[in-house]
């Protein structure tokens, strides 16, 4: 990504816009009216007669089958390939784009027809940062979760537009730049996928004995005598290891509390990350009943346990009753072994319930696990410990670049749609 470090040359002349959002702009560029470039298109169509379209952050997308759908299918606004189509509700700001095919949207969105305009140009510009807070900015509303822009209100944005030639130069420019840094951010994300399965690995032939510690060659190695532990999902493990059944290690706590009876912290599912059993403090809702858990429990999710909702408490609190709540004498390792891979996939295939599967208490309770002696499991848990955090430490660098790499995009979209650079 070398072309990224370049500084971009800016026009010769400027001429000041009047507005705050564009400030100065290429003297060459035409200051108008939004409304000068586009027609609000208002005809009403049922989804009936044209595909039901999803007005996106991504852009116009066909609607998904599982998409919250409303009563009222008759009475959508039509949606030609060409148009503009954007949300006039603060809640989806930035939910926008150019519709690649005919179809129909709800009365939500404001459709327009680009006239004289190149539309990949059109697109970049009233995606861009810039003219999507200013969009916002110029709305009314009593709250800003209920804050709405109609189309009267938009097409009086004042707005500076190049000629045709030079719109498709940026537009080519723009498609260009940013294809790059797409691929760059999807090669990071591809490597942070790979750090997080390389984490469960670890964890995986850690915890089943895969791996284990050896005090001669002063290394990780495989076991030197091994034995059939008689459960599928574990296979062979330590000759010294045994193998119990979970409800005679962990012990299931059932403190019920109402939340409105408690000061104590709560922690809903949507409070734990997903395979990394990492507590993230927001707002959660509480529900009438909870669980009570203690520093130290063991909070292991039964809804959706694919999710992978894991968490060994770091305080006293109430949680969902979507958790299960153990007791444990070694807490530290026996919530890496409810994060492992394998376990999480033979509870996951236990569930009942199609649209909210949970899986049972009973039937976790009752589930083999590979039990390590004491001493090793303390060493387990140490060496889990220090792998993880290498590569958490690695993910979150990547993470980093590749929320610069967004924040550059922005940018360079916003400069080169306002004028701030000159595109040859």
């Amino acid at each position: 990504m070398e072309d990224l470090k370049i500084k971009y040359p800016k026009y010769p002349k400027y001429k000041p816009s009047g507005v705050d959002w564009l400030g100065e702009v290429p003297e060459g560029w035409k200051l108008t009216r939004l409304g000068s470039y586009f027609t609000e298109r208002k005809t009403k169509v049922s989804d009936k007669d044209f595909a039901p379209l999803s007005v996106t952050k991504m852009g116009i997308l066909p609607q998904l089958a599982t998409a919250a759908k409303t009563n009222d299918g008759d009475n959508r606004k039509l949606v030609i390939k060409g148009d503009f189509v954007i949300n006039s509700r603060s809640d989806r700001k930035g939910s926008s784009g150019i519709a690649k095919e005919d179809g129909s949207v709800s009365l939500i969105n404001i459709v327009m027809t680009p006239i004289s305009v190149n539309p990949t140009y059109c697109n970049y510009l009233l995606k861009s940062n810039s003219f999507v807070e200013e969009n916002y900015r110029i709305g009314h509303g009593i709250v800003a979760d209920l804050w709405t822009t109609r189309y009267d209100e938009m097409k009086n944005i004042k707005v500076a537009f190049p000629p045709l030639p030079e719109q498709t130069a940026i537009a080519n420019f723009l498609d260009d730049k940013t294809a790059k840094i797409d691929r760059a951010i999807a090669q990071k994300q591809k490597l942070i996928e790979l750090l997080k399965k390389r984490k469960q690995i670890i964890i995986q032939d850690l915890v089943t004995g895969k791996v284990v510690w050896n005090n001669e060659k002063n290394a990780w190695t495989e076991p030197a005598e091994v034995k059939d532990s008689g459960v599928e999902w574990i296979g062979e493990i330590p000759k010294e290891w045994e193998v119990r059944r979970l409800k005679y290690v962990l012990r299931l706590t059932n403190q019920k509390i109402s939340s409105l009876e408690s000061d104590l912290p709560y922690i809903g599912m949507e409070n734990i990350e997903s395979k990394t059993g990492r507590y993230i403090k927001t707002k959660s809702e509480t529900e009438g009943l909870a669980n009570q858990f203690r520093t130290g429990n063991i909070l292991f999710g039964k809804l959706r346990p694919y999710l992978a909702k894991v968490y060994l408490a770091e305080f006293d609190g109430i949680c969902s009753t979507e958790f299960l709540v153990y007791e444990s004498s070694n807490p530290k390792y026996f919530s890496k072994l409810l994060l492992s891979d394998t376990f999480i996939q033979v509870v996951d295939a236990s569930t009942y319930g199609a649209k909210m599967p949970r899986a049972s208490a009973d039937f976790i309770g009752n589930l083999d696990i590979p039990i390590p002696p004491e001493n090793e499991q303390n060493v387990i848990v140490k060496q889990v410990e220090t792998e993880t955090q290498k590569i958490d430490k690695a993910i979150s660098l990547q993470e980093k670049q590749i929320e610069k790499l967004k924040e550059y995009k922005q940018v360079l979209i916003d400069s080169a749609v306002r004028g701030k650079i000159k595109v040859s």
